[in-house]
């Protein structure tokens, strides 16, 4: 039997080289890493998303660790190819490398990731120096930081203005000499986005960054049509499942509270020819008897 190995960091990282393009979505459980797994994507990112369109909160923040190890291991148990890289929650990386390097490796050695993703650029450099270091593989993130959104007052386009362009390819440059394997690049212009990308040997993940990038990332239940908030501009909804899951439940509670389901039998009949035939005592030995298998 053939066994299908999974994508490595280095594969990753070097598919910039051979000019292959990057697919990455968003995963947090068993079954939807099984089926996006299957379809052939690269890359499945354990986001801290999940806080949004899995726990309901209103953003990123009150995401815990042991959230992420939780729904870090589901998802590596539900895939067998794609990469898997765990978003480090608010908090558990900013108080210092001492702490990142502990979080990190949680991710890691309880939830079986084989990455981890940080939001922040030269802010964060002694962090991911460290857990490069002790062998810990960090894709970066900048731009857009859900995690800051407090900061940035609301879910809006960065780096804009050309000293807030200057600054982030600093950023993401500083991000690659730490040893950083690639770096998610999230609602910033597309032309800095282009110029990011050709500055860098490693590859850039875009979000809402558009086309220049070395691969794309989405929130799988966006890109489904599952999630029924808000839909940001640059997402592409390739179903919309929220309907159907809808109308699907809709029928069922209609069968239900309409006695369609489950379907009874056709009448007392039926039943009687599912249940397994009775046999009177000592029929068995008799047939056994008649059939000389206890003659010798």
């Amino acid at each position: 039997m053939t066994m299908t190995s999974r994508v490595t960091v280095p594969e990753f990282r070097d598919r910039k080289g051979r000019g292959e393009r990057l697919a990455v979505l968003t995963a947090y459980d068993a079954t939807m890493a099984r089926l996006l797994d299957r379809a052939g994507v690269d890359a499945l990112l354990v986001g801290d998303s999940l806080g949004m369109v899995v726990l309901g909160h209103e953003s990123t923040v009150p995401v815990t660790l042991d959230d992420m190890v939780h729904h870090t291991r589901a998802v590596v148990r539900g895939s067998t190819r794609a990469l898997v890289i765990a978003d480090m929650p608010f908090l558990s990386y900013q108080t210092g490398t001492g702490d990142a390097v502990r979080n990190a490796g949680r991710l890691i050695q309880e939830g079986g990731a084989a990455a981890v993703k940080l939001e922040g650029g030269r802010a964060v450099i002694d962090v991911v120096t460290r857990l490069v270091e002790v062998g810990i593989p960090v894709m970066g993130h900048l731009g857009l930081l859900p995690q800051s959104i407090h900061q940035l007052g609301g879910y809006r386009q960065q780096a804009t203005e050309a000293e807030e362009a200057r600054q982030l390819l600093a950023d993401a440059r500083a991000l690659e000499a730490a040893g950083a394997f690639a770096i998610v690049l999230e609602s910033i212009p597309v032309d800095l986005a282009a110029a990011v990308t050709a500055a860098l040997r490693i590859p850039t993940i875009g979000i809402g960054a558009g086309p220049e990038c070395d691969g794309q990332v989405l929130v799988s239940y966006d890109m489904l049509g599952l999630f029924d908030g808000f839909v940001p501009s640059f997402v592409r909804q390739y179903a919309h499942l929220a309907t159907e899951v809808t109308d699907a439940a809709r029928s069922y509670v209609a069968d239900v509270r309409g006695r369609q389901f489950p379907s009874a039998p056709a009448s007392v009949a039926d039943v009687d020819r599912m249940r397994p035939a009775r046999r009177s005592p000592g029929e068995g030995g008799a047939a056994r008897r008649g059939s000389g298998e206890d003659e010798r």
